[in-house]
């Protein structure tokens, strides 16, 4: 399931890179000159996570109407009547059921820590409002409306909440050392260094022995 996932992330980062560059280049030209300008102190680990979210939001649009675009349409309002036709464990139970679940993780993480809410019914309904709209786009693109993509949706943005709330938790009680932001913005560095190192892997400025 990891292997598939990881794949698919690869087949999208690989279509979209020159858009996801300029809009980097672009984003982060403005986020230094407003900082510049207005002579505020900047978050570094908060501005990765912003433009991070962003990102991820582009990939996961683009991930849900470009793929599987040969597959007959329909329309499915009965629900659990799909996801019970894929076999536990099976390939297309991880990738139609588990993987649905898995790409709105981070969405419901996002909406919490963008909305600061400590209801849940903020990213339950985002991510209902946002995956009904998808599945509607789909219908319309070639594809098919199926309500159990819906639900699973759903229940991904949930997962990504409750993931939100027990993270600060754990972080409202850790040490004190932990809590600063001197050391989240360290661990933003090593990821943006792995990334950048990703990226230039992939397209073959850096080569592997």
């Amino acid at each position: 399931m990891i292997i598939v996932i990881l794949k698919t992330i690869k087949m999208t980062l690989n279509d979209n890179w020159p858009v996801i560059m300029i809009f980097l280049v672009t984003m982060i030209s403005l986020r230094f000159f407003y900082y510049h300008t207005h002579r505020d102190k900047m978050c570094l680990y908060k501005e990765f996570f912003s433009i991070l979210a962003i990102i991820y939001i582009f990939l996961l649009f683009q991930l849900l109407t470009n793929v599987e675009l040969n597959h007959t349409s329909g329309f499915n309002i009965v629900p659990f009547a799909e996801i019970m036709r894929y076999d536990f464990g099976s390939r297309l139970f991880y990738y139609n059921v588990i993987g649905n679940i898995v790409v709105f993780i981070p969405f419901g993480y996002f909406i919490a820590d963008y909305i600061k809410s400590k209801n849940i019914f903020p990213a339950l309904i985002i991510s209902g409002i946002v995956s009904a709209t998808v599945e509607f786009v789909q219908l319309n693109i070639g594809r098919s409306f199926d309500i159990d993509d819906i639900i699973l949706n759903i229940l991904g943005g949930i997962i990504g909440y409750l993931l939100y709330i027990a993270f600060q938790a754990i972080k409202n009680h850790l040490p004190r050392f932990f809590q600063r932001d001197g050391l989240y913005n360290f661990i933003c560095l090593v990821l943006i260094a792995l990334i950048i190192w990703y990226i230039l892997t992939s397209l073959g400025v850096i080569r592997l022995a």
